[in-house]
């Protein structure tokens, strides 16, 4: 506990410290919800994602340098604490309609404007976030004269809080209230917290005479090192956790509580070692701390290196929830460092509070650049294994950096240098092992039980992903299936036939869209249909563009003058392209529980695609089995059809052609090579067998008769599927609820 003089009691921090842990729940609730809302705006490209996180992060360190401001006034700072408690409460209650609606207007404005918007979007409620710490480390600094320990103390609760957040959201907080109800009860916390603030404020005896702060400056010896220290702290901290999600996420194959899942154990950990740090800051700033500083440094980079290949082994024994602990030791000595970079630096007079939004911006900052040069540049051009190492190597400098700032007199000690040399041997042995440990890390995370040593035959790592392909040509996107590199509608492995439909649906689909590219067979498949003119295809990950290449049968899409690929979100390239209308569009996205699959899935998106179709035209996506994802397809369009996984939907009605589709296949080629060969008997047989899907389903789809294996029609769909929800963007029906 926090030494407290006699005319505070404990039982007041025991209320403050219960307030600022149920102030951290809102916060982490509006962040996941406000971020998903913001990339369904603006897309999941990775631009999007990084203006998003790196908006919301400044937002969060001006808020802290406001709040330092604001802790040097004559003013009672809890009751300013629950003031800000309620604007956020305010603003969260109707900030999804406001992103919507600024998202409506902004959406055709270049990146630069958009990255602008944003901030503007998210800078209130995170500057009003950003600015508690620092008014609540004023608030108890004054009572109890250590800043190491009252930092220590608030982090923990209040991070312990957004832990909390992050762990509900992903058990079943998303999935049974949605984005609106999530923010509605993180909005009521809000104001829970602001008037057990407030009734804090008004009980104290001191709450009207607090002291003007002194009118000097904040200065402190050393100061901008530990601003230094911050910022690298914090670029490394976020760097971590940037490896760690896509580590996580290509294990689990992308499920929507991945991301939660991480967060959570990465801010426990925060918490934890907040806490722990607490007991290095007994004694005033001494060499002591600084070397316990340097010690908390090394450690932790020590484990941070060491969790991608130790969570590799982990899942292929076991199971890839069962390493996230790792992820919660590894933060919680990143956490450390922040409370002792603090209690170091930081006088505990009246500007303590000051003291740390400076500290707490650079932090800030530090992550926001964790974000833009790591998530953004290195993703883009380093492994997962380089961009490890360096990190390490940077935490191994700062450490010696560290050793060199307790005492320098230190330097010419036999005991100085045998630290140092030990750190030193330390950043030896990372680049050393490295290759070992890294070697095989995504097949481990990829098989799992299954792994006995094989090798991908292509991995592709950039900044929008993971690509990689198995030894016989199965495609993966983020460590889940993906499709097959093979147009064979013969020996027909990955169900291409579904390619191959478009002239049994819509009896000339001349302008074709597609949403997603994966192996490129779809695209070649559909390219060279004799009766298709145009091919844009919408792809997210250039990647796959460049695996495509090393596959004959497939890389022909490069160059065929009828296809035109757009690198970019599909929702967002549909949006910003209004005009665009087409005869047929084809999705063959991935499956339904995967993270951000209701942005194609909803039917927000469905309304979308309609405004993109011309009249008679046809959307053709794949539900991969999901009732809700077919129900909402049959509610949307009065014209609906099953083909085999697919729906098919239409505002005009959809007649099957068997005539029409026996007459294309016949004259289809691909790469200047007949599909059939039909001077050979058993491929004459198998087009037979293939025209026989086109059979009608049998009438009378109802819950008591069964429904046809291929096709089925809009009235079986909703007979079948009654009782399963309906998908919109709001309350993500198949993501939340469901886990591979």
């Amino acid at each position: 506990m926090v030494e407290l003089p006699v005319d505070t009691p404990r039982a007041n921090l025991a209320v403050i410290c219960a307030i600022f842990f149920c102030s951290g729940i809102p916060a982490l609730i509006y962040q996941l919800v406000w971020q998903r809302s913001l990339f369904t705006i603006y897309g999941i490209n990775v631009e999007s994602v990084t203006i998003v996180v790196t908006a919301f992060m400044l937002g969060l360190g001006i808020g802290s340098f406001a709040g330092g401001r604001l802790s040097r006034l004559r003013l009672p700072l809890l009751g300013v604490f629950g003031a800000i408690e309620f604007g956020i409460g305010v603003f969260g209650f109707f900030s999804l309609g406001l992103f919507h609606g600024v998202g409506e207007l902004t959406l055709q404005m270049s990146r630069p404007l958009t990255a602008l918007f944003t901030f503007l979007l998210v800078l209130v409620p995170t500057l009003l976030m950003g600015a508690t710490l620092p008014l609540l480390t004023a608030h108890l600094v004054k009572h109890s004269g250590n800043v190491g320990r009252s930092v220590g103390l608030l982090y923990f609760v209040n991070t312990l809080g957004s832990a909390f957040a992050c762990f509900i959201v992903a058990a079943f907080l998303m999935r049974l209230m949605g984005q609106q109800g999530a923010v509605s009860l993180a909005s009521g916390l809000n104001v829970l917290v602001g008037v057990g603030a407030l009734i804090v404020q008004l009980r104290s005896p001191k709450a009207a005479t607090e002291p003007d702060a002194p009118p000097a400056q904040f200065t402190t010896r050393g100061f901008g090192l530990a601003v230094l220290l911050s910022m690298l702290c914090g670029y490394i901290a976020l760097s971590y956790e940037i490896l760690w999600y896509r580590v996580y996420s290509f294990a689990s194959g992308g499920v929507a509580q991945s991301f939660a899942l991480v967060l959570g154990c990465y801010l426990l950990g925060i918490a934890l070692g907040s806490l722990a740090s607490r007991r290095f800051c007994r004694e005033s700033a001494a060499p002591k701390q600084v070397a316990s500083l340097s010690g908390f440094v090394l450690f932790a980079n020590i484990a941070s290196f060491l969790l991608v290949p130790a969570a590799a082994v982990i899942t292929a024994a076991v199971h890839w929830g069962a390493s996230l602990p790792l992820v919660t030791v590894a933060a919680g000595l990143l956490g450390a460092t922040f409370p002792l970079i603090c209690h170091i630096a930081i006088p505990p007079d009246a500007r303590a509070g000051e003291g740390l939004s400076y500290l707490y911006l650079a932090n800030i900052v530090g992550s926001a650049l964790g974000s833009l040069i790591t998530g953004f540049v290195l993703m883009d051009r380093w492994s997962l294994g380089s961009i490890s190492i360096f990190l390490a190597l940077l935490g191994v400098a700062l450490s010696l950096v560290l050793l060199l700032a307790a005492n320098r007199r230190m330097i010419r000690s036999g005991r100085w240098t045998r630290r140092a040399a030990a750190i030193a041997a330390t950043g030896v042995l990372i680049v050393l092992l490295q290759p070992s440990l890294f070697g095989g890390v995504y097949e481990r995370l990829y098989f799992k039980e299954d792994y006995a040593g094989q090798r991908f035959a292509h991995l592709a790592e950039n900044k929008s992903g993971v690509i990689s392909v198995t030894q016989d040509g199965e495609i993966q996107g983020g460590g889940v299936y993906d499709g097959d590199f093979s147009t064979d509608l013969v020996n027909d492995r990955n169900l291409i036939v579904r390619a191959y439909a478009l002239s049994l649906l819509h009896e000339a689909p001349r302008d074709v869209l597609m949403i997603g590219l994966s192996s490129g067979s779809w695209a070649q498949v559909i390219a060279n249909n004799p009766q298709v003119e145009r091919l844009t295809v919408i792809e997210i990950n250039p990647a796959y563009l460049d695996v495509m290449r090393n596959y004959p049968g497939e890389a022909g899409v490069l160059t065929n003058p009828k296809v035109t690929t757009v690198i970019d979100d599909g929702r967002r390239w549909l949006a910003r392209n209004p005009d665009r209308k087409f005869d047929f569009i084809v999705q063959n996205t991935s499956f339904n529980w995967r993270a951000h699959a209701t942005d194609l899935l909803s039917t927000e998106y469905l309304e979308m695609i309609r405004g993109h179709l011309k009249p008679g035209g046809i959307s053709f996506y794949n539900t991969t089995g999901s009732p809700a994802a077919q129900r909402t397809g049959a509610l949307t369009f009065p014209a609906a059809l099953r083909f085999i996984n697919f729906m098919a939907v239409s505002d005009s009605p959809i007649v099957l052609n068997r005539q029409r589709w026996e007459r294309v296949l016949r004259e289809y080629r691909i790469e200047g090579k007949p599909v059939f060969d039909l001077s050979d008997a058993q491929q004459r047989t198998r087009l037979h067998e293939l025209l026989t899907l086109a059979d009608p389903p049998s009438a009378g789809y109802g819950p008591d008769k069964p429904t046809g294996e291929n096709l089925e029609t809009r009235e079986g769909i909703l007979a079948r599927t009654e009782g399963a929800p309906t998908i919109t963007d709001d309350n993500m029906a198949t993501e939340w609820g469901g886990s591979r």
